[in-house]
């Protein structure tokens, strides 16, 4: 069924609902934990209710670039993965649900994340090192959306949801999502759907930066075609940027007194322009190409998941649950003119299981996971060749209260494989332990010390990749004998809270031991620069803070104060140039939020620092400002709440290049951005 139908019953239901009591703001727990009732040691954000609608963006990277300690690879508007404390790609775990996207999002920065952040319900970040629970891969962090497609149990109303859409002046495209929820007697379901539109977007400027139209024009000194070039040179738009995409979800459960089983199916459709300098083109078509335009991606994907809850489950345990997610995903690299590049495919599973448990003064949790891919990339810009990987791992994790702190420790050993059709055979085995103390130091104070170890088996990209990667402007080659890749890891986070203030800050040192990463070769293949992965040790020094205020609240309105920083330096332990690729600069925020009765409105003001400590054959890249300011208007009209709302990026059209983007000297962020929306929840 085709997203906007969806939209308009969603619509339509509202129209006959009857009146309900307004609802109650639910409690704050961390779903991708399961000790949090209790605390965590590890530094946690997350975005739900309010906050989420706020700082919604059309990618998962955007939606959360403006929280302490995490920015984005941004790639165009469609495809970002979060950097979670300057680490990304394969060592931040996305996951829908407790489970891995199975997508192929950290093969290349311009393949999106296969879960929009319109359906979510919640986003939660565990940042550091989250291998004791979801595995190797979540070295540097987890990012959980939750979507709630499989319910968990069944609501009181027979129906209830929301709906919103909003236009963009920027790129000209519409954003519209809807969620809705019932049930009666034993059965649950849940249905959601989203669409977004837009043709290239507006930037405040030149596509490529100053920096590099600087090296070029060097590099073309007394070369007849120089004035010819900068004719060419795009400006005011992005090529390439543009995009269209559909989601569709189902989801149903049958709950019972003892637990629950359900299942959701979910289809995702895109189709995105790829900007950037690469053009998919060798030189001697290349003038035919930028007439035609720039490549385009077309994604498929279906996944199915289904989830079993039960309590007291044996003599000893609390509860099991079960998660298993199936995926089918393909998508296809188009030429401009039309011919198909690369055809890329991802069968995958994980299968989840966990326990949890309560003996003598210790509460914990004990599971297992395992996942099995089968990717294939066939084409002429295929860069790496088809391999099956297969992850299994078991691990336990646990707690203890005693006078004057609690405890948390924890263990995992897992067992990763890759089977590729070109190369040889690697198995590797990993490891993942922990222990950390939270401590109430006074009123309102907790102090956490966290200190954990874990490695990381390489992934089939570092390993096999031989080949040009036209989206990175590089020839990536891999290295088969890579070892595993091992951390340690050392946090300290002190926490406030009262009825009027939060304060969350976290120091960590992280030292890597034999840190993958690509390293420049100064050399060329296929007219491209040649980029070898290679190991080393490496350190990484950083520090987070947010502060939330209420400053003031009366009987005409409320208004509330917030800021965040964060730093993190990175280097790699050799003689000479130790800078590593795509290290985010520092920033530092700061934000107003003023309601009163129906009205409320909120200004942020971001200030992202420059970043010249970068590696041989990377461009500095420079500061700049981030305003964006939100006016939001609501009514309650029974039990719906009807709201308008009117917002503003980048609202002083500042040209933004994000450091930790591959293609940050061809495409610049959007310029200002205003849109307008609506929002009905019920």
């Amino acid at each position: 069924m085709k997203t906007r139908t969806l939209f308009w019953l969603a619509a339509l239901t509202l129209t006959f609902q009857s009146l309900a009591e307004q609802r109650d703001i639910e409690e704050i727990i961390v779903i991708a934990h399961p000790l949090s009732g209790e605390g965590l040691t590890q530094a946690v954000e997350i975005l739900a209710g309010d906050e989420l609608a706020r700082k919604l963006s059309t990618n998962i990277g955007a939606t959360l670039q403006r929280e302490a300690g995490i920015h984005s690879s941004s790639f165009g508007t469609v495809a970002g993965r979060p950097i979670i404390h300057g680490l990304g790609g394969p060592r931040v775990r996305i996951m829908e649900d407790r489970i891995d996207t199975l997508d192929v999002s950290v093969t290349s920065a311009d393949h999106a994340v296969a879960v929009d952040p319109f359906i979510a319900e919640r986003i939660e970040v565990l940042k550091g090192s989250s291998s004791l629970l979801y595995g190797s891969g979540a070295i540097g962090g987890v990012v959980d959306v939750h979507t709630g497609r499989i319910p968990h149990s069944v609501p009181d109303e027979a129906i209830s949801g929301g709906i919103q859409s909003r236009y963009h002046d920027n790129w000209d495209g519409i954003t519209s999502a809807l969620k809705l929820n019932g049930g009666a007697g034993s059965f649950a379901w849940h249905i959601d759907a989203s669409q977004k539109d837009g043709d290239d977007y507006e930037i405040p400027g030149f596509a490529e930066s100053s920096g590099l139209r600087a090296l070029e024009a060097m590099e073309e000194e007394g070369h007849d075609d120089e004035e010819e070039h900068e004719e060419e040179e795009a400006y005011g738009t992005l090529p390439g940027s543009s995009f269209d995409s559909e989601s569709v979800a189902f989801g149903a459960s049958f709950v019972g007194e003892q637990g629950f089983i359900g299942f959701a199916v979910s289809q995702l459709d895109s189709f995105y322009g790829l900007p950037g300098g690469h053009g998919h083109a060798h030189e001697e078509n290349e003038a035919e190409d930028e007439e035609e335009g720039q490549p385009n991606l077309d994604m498929k994907q279906t996944r199915w998941d289904v989830e079993a809850a039960l309590n007291n489950p044996l003599a000893g345990f609390d509860s099991l649950n079960i998660r298993l997610g199936v995926n089918d995903y393909e998508h296809v690299e188009i030429e401009p003119n039309g011919e198909i590049a690369t055809y890329f495919t991802n069968e995958a599973y994980e299968l989840r299981g966990e326990m949890t448990f309560e003996t003598g003064a210790w509460r914990g949790a004990l599971g297992v996971q395992h996942t099995h891919r089968s990717f294939s990339a066939v084409g002429e810009e295929a860069f790496v060749p088809p391999v099956d990987s297969r992850n299994s791992g078991v691990f336990i994790i646990a707690e203890r209260t005693f006078d004057k702190f609690e405890l948390e420790t924890g263990l995992r050993i897992e067992r990763v494989s890759h089977e590729p059709s070109v190369g040889r055979d690697r198995e590797f085995n990993t490891y993942a332990g922990s222990l950390g103390a939270l401590v109430p130091v006074t009123d309102g104070w907790d102090m956490s010390l966290l200190l954990d170890i874990s490695s990381r088996a390489p992934i089939s990209d570092e390993l096999y990749s031989n080949g040009p990667h036209l989206v990175t402007n590089a020839f990536e080659s891999g290295e088969e004998n890579l070892s595993r890749e091992a951390a340690f890891n050392l946090s300290n986070s002190w926490r406030y809270e009262n009825e009027n203030m939060k304060i969350n800050a976290t120091f960590y040192y992280t030292n890597f031991s034999g840190f993958i990463y690509q390293r420049a070769t100064a050399e060329e293949e296929d007219e491209l620069p040649v980029f070898q992965f290679d190991q080393e040790d490496a350190r990484f020094v950083g520090l987070d803070l947010s502060i939330v205020a209420d400053v003031w609240q009366g009987e005409k309105g409320a208004l509330e104060a917030r800021a965040v920083f964060d730093v993190v330096s990175a280097s790699l332990d050799i003689s000479g140039n130790d800078n590593l690729p795509r290290i985010p600069p520092w920033k530092i925020g700061t934000g107003l939020t003023y309601q009163q009765g129906y009205f409320s409105g909120s200004l942020d003001l971001m200030y992202v620092a420059d970043q010249a400590d970068v590696p041989e054959f990377q461009l500095a890249t420079d500061s700049y400002y981030d305003v964006n300011l939100q006016l939001n208007w609501r009514w309650l009209l029974g039990n719906t709440e009807f709201g308008v709302f009117m917002i503003a990026e980048n609202l002083t059209n500042e040209e933004q290049r994000h450091h930790t983007s591959f293609i940050k000297d061809f495409a610049p962020a959007p310029g200002r951005n205003y849109q307008v929306g609506v929002r009905l929840e019920f």
